[in-house]
């Protein structure tokens, strides 16, 4: 692979990253889905444990209600991405950001890691995990007022 070939699937990469956050922040479930492949494997910050209802339908319907929980769609970003690729198959780890209102403005700092793989020439997220640390005082208690 040259390195005009890596640079070309780094922006397709983050411009699926982008498209998901985008979709999110304008209320569209559906949109933002488009960014994932069938079977999507999603660790999010919300319970439980895993999420995905196993019919897209239903996956689009509980996307929607996260949405719908917040005052206004919440906005999504991504700081520093670093992309890794090797054919078919990249990963992305980065620190996300997430503004909204629910219960006053917030914005939330966590870490993030997306496993894409390329099909029919897309690169879509077929992995997603997101974690806040915890602080480790015998409280364990979410650190979500950490910034980078």
């Amino acid at each position: 692979m040259t390195s005009t070939e890596t640079r070309t699937d780094t922006d397709a990469i983050l411009a699926t990253l982008d498209e998901m956050h985008a979709a999110i922040g304008a209320g569209d479930a559906a949109r933002a889905l488009d960014t994932c492949a069938e079977g999507t494997v999603v660790f999010s910050l919300a319970p439980p444990l895993v999420d995905g209802t196993g019919s897209r339908e239903g996956d689009v319907a509980a996307l929607a209600g996260w949405i719908a929980s917040f005052d206004a769609p919440p906005r999504l970003a991504h700081r520093d991405p670093t992309v890794h690729v090797d054919g078919d198959v990249a990963f992305v780890h980065t620190l996300s950001s997430m503004t909204g209102t629910k219960g006053g403005e917030f914005t939330l700092w966590f870490r993030s890691t997306y496993g894409l793989r390329r099909i029919d020439g897309r690169w879509l997220i077929v992995h997603q995990h997101e974690s806040v640390p915890f602080h480790m005082d015998g409280s364990f208690l979410a650190a979500t007022g950490l910034e980078p």
